[in-house]
């Protein structure tokens, strides 16, 4: 049965193409991209001689079924401009239609834009939400920044050089001074990382005009947690080693609700025992029964 590719494709560098995606490139009947011109520069470059169509935002609907009608003739490969095609590009619609159709989808993964920054942006990487591009009118852009105020995960999003000025300042308006680096050009020649806190960014492209597209990595909401006592801590510590729990995992479990940091309930762990006479205070209490 003919297949649909997802084909992921370089973000800048032409030597990140995976020997995979080579491959399907030019072995499939037809490659739906949203750039053609950008397309045909990948495919010249490593002498791929698949025809090339075009299947962009704005003919994305028309051009379904034109696109349906190939795979039932052959392979198609969908490639997006540059990185991850479905991944605010097009692709989910033409992925849906061949899901309905029992068409076999097969993701051919590779270079993208928003893990790539967010591997370089000295921020947490274990849990991340990704905004796609932040919306063009500044209220909604305005609305969307107020709904991700709290999110404690790194937030990853797209904005572009004209609106960048406009956006930091929301961005430091709804979420405050936050950590936060900018990414453009990655895996160019030009390639630029900008670490700090908004302010700091916000300064630097008032002085540096902003150019080409910028993916944002932002440091997520830091939310304080009330501090037990060190006597609640003790106990709870006591509590959970007389139940055979690993003085690290005991630490853990502790660090999440209490406020304290691992390294300091470990420190404070090795000091000794504490008494364990059942009298825990609440936060330590509510540990043990959510454990029971």
């Amino acid at each position: 049965m003919p297949t649909l590719y997802l084909v992921s494709t370089p973000i800048g560098n032409l030597e990140d193409i995976t020997l995979r995606a080579l491959r399907v490139l030019e072995e499939v009947s037809l490659i739906a991209a949203e750039d053609t011109r950008r397309a045909a520069i990948l495919t010249d470059r490593y002498k791929i001689r698949t025809p090339i169509t075009s299947y962009f935002e704005g003919n994305k609907l028309t051009k379904l079924d034109a696109v349906l009608d190939a795979l039932a003739a052959g392979d198609v490969a969908v490639i997006s401009e540059a990185g991850t095609p479905g991944l605010s590009d097009p692709g989910y619609e033409l992925v849906q239609a061949a899901i309905a159709r029992e068409i076999p989808v097969v993701p051919i993964p590779g270079p993208s834009a928003p893990v790539t920054a967010l591997m370089v942006s000295g921020l947490p990487t274990d849990s991340f939400v990704y905004l796609g591009f932040l919306p063009r009118r500044r209220k909604d852009r305005q609305r969307l920044l107020v709904q991700v105020a709290s999110e404690e995960r790194t937030l990853v999003l797209f904005e572009s050089p004209h609106r960048l000025r406009d956006s930091l300042a929301d961005i430091e308006e709804a979420l405050g001074d936050r950590p936060m680096a900018t990414c453009r050009e990655l895996t160019k020649l030009h390639e630029e990382v900008v670490r700090g806190s908004v302010s700091e960014i916000r300064a630097h492209f008032d002085a540096v005009g902003p150019r080409g597209e910028f993916t944002l990595v932002i440091g997520g909401a830091q939310i304080e947690k009330p501090q037990w006592s060190e006597e609640a801590i003790e106990r709870g510590f006591a509590e959970l080693l007389a139940q055979g729990v690993p003085r690290p995992e005991a630490a853990r479990r502790l660090a999440d609700l209490s406020g304290w940091s691992r390294s300091a309930i470990y420190r404070l762990g090795l000091g000794g025992d504490a008494p364990n006479d059942g009298g825990l205070e609440r936060g330590a209490s509510d540990l043990m029964s959510n454990d029971a």
